[in-house]
């Protein structure tokens, strides 16, 4: 008894193999039906475009300033040894930053031009208006429009919240839901082992995505640049005013020096030559304070243009030729092999509920006979 329950368990390819193919009829018209329905699919979901671009950006690790800058500040009493440390913004924090609102913002009304030139418009608008959908995206969405259509009828109205001006202290849902499909359509990527950072940007026409892409690689250049100079700016802008003042000091000094000159050159008394003393060291003090601050803002010029990140861009923005999805023949292959997969687990699946069930109910069967 114990064999005979082993061997209803055991698994026979061969008759499984000749099931699949006395189905063989079944399994191409499946096939046939299924790659019809490819074909619907693959010519109904609209065309979309990528554009990737490569650089790499330079990482600042340096502990002071080169040695002839070093040297010159030395020389005008500037320590700057440890001025210069490690980039505070590593290329890992370059997605939060793409990401983030203030930058998706600048997005929001940039001009972008079709690749056949119909249209011209901000980004926002594109957006909103120019998108093409699958048709069965219409009919999905049928239901929620009623609806929405049904409570605008009994909700007041609200105010008009697509404006152009973007406040991102304050978004409207409108304005939020653009901002999503921005982040949407583009993505970051970092290769932390060669400090790679890869930009791609996606959308239904190729040279929006190459706009897009080539304005994102700029903003972000300009956003690292504007936080990496910001202190040094700032020290620049500072001493450019204590040098602007300083140099009104000299002339003014000089100024009353030589007017008190001209006006005595004959006097030979002492009380007209302590003024004088006194005028030129005033106007001595005035020109070393003026000489020192001139030094000082060469160096915060300096200092700038040294902290001032520069980017080497692999691979730039182009057009692309070919639209990146759909693609076609995968998904065709996709569904025949989802076809072949589902009508060999159901001839499989029907098969063995056949045998469950002549396991399970004949055998009662029999059994009630027999005790009749």
């Amino acid at each position: 008894m114990e064999d005979k329950k082993n061997k209803v368990f055991e698994i026979d390819i061969f008759a499984i193999l000749k099931n699949i193919v006395s189905h063989r009829k079944l399994l191409l018209r499946n096939c046939i039906v299924t790659g019809f329905v490819a074909i619907i699919v693959a010519f109904s979901i609209p065309k979309t475009y990528t554009v990737d671009v490569s650089l790499i950006p330079e990482m600042n690790t340096s502990s002071g300033l080169s040695g002839g800058m070093g040297a010159l500040a030395s020389m005008a009493g500037i320590n700057l040894g440890g001025a210069v440390g490690e980039d505070a913004i590593y290329p890992d924090l370059y997605p939060e930053i793409v990401s983030s609102i203030p930058f998706l913002a600048e997005l929001y009304n940039v001009q972008v031009q079709t690749v056949d030139g119909e249209l011209n418009t901000t980004m926002a608008d594109y957006l909103e208006k120019h998108q093409k959908k699958a048709w069965w995206s219409y009919i999905f969405e049928l239901p929620g429009k009623a609806v929405k259509a049904i409570v605008k009828l009994f909700s007041k109205p609200e105010g008009n919240d697509k404006s152009a001006t973007i406040n991102v202290f304050h978004l409207s849902k409108h304005q939020q839901k653009i901002l999503e499909k921005i982040e949407n359509m583009m993505s970051v990527v970092i290769d932390n082992e060669t400090g790679l950072v890869s930009l791609s940007v996606t959308t239904q026409d190729p040279l929006v995505s190459a706009e897009i892409a080539d304005t994102i690689v700029a903003n972000l250049q300009r956003y690292i640049i504007d936080y990496r100079t910001k202190k040094a700016r700032n020290d620049y802008e500072q001493i450019e005013e204590l040098y602007n003042s300083a140099q009104a000091d000299y002339y003014k000094a000089q100024n009353a020096y030589a007017r008190f000159v001209d006006d005595n050159q004959n006097i030979i008394r002492a009380r007209f030559r302590t003024e004088q003393d006194r005028l030129e060291n005033e106007m001595t003090l005035a020109y070393n304070v003026y000489n020192q601050l001139a030094q000082q803002l060469q160096i915060a010029k300096a200092k700038v243009l040294e902290q001032t990140p520069a980017y080497t861009v692999i691979k730039p923005a182009t057009v692309p030729l070919k639209a990146s999805a759909p693609r076609k023949l995968l998904m065709l292959v996709g569904f025949e092999f989802l076809a072949i997969f589902g009508t060999i687990a159901w001839l499989l699946s029907r098969d063995m509920l056949k045998s469950i069930w002549q396991m399970v109910y004949q055998p009662k069967k029999k059994q009630t006979v027999t005790d009749k």
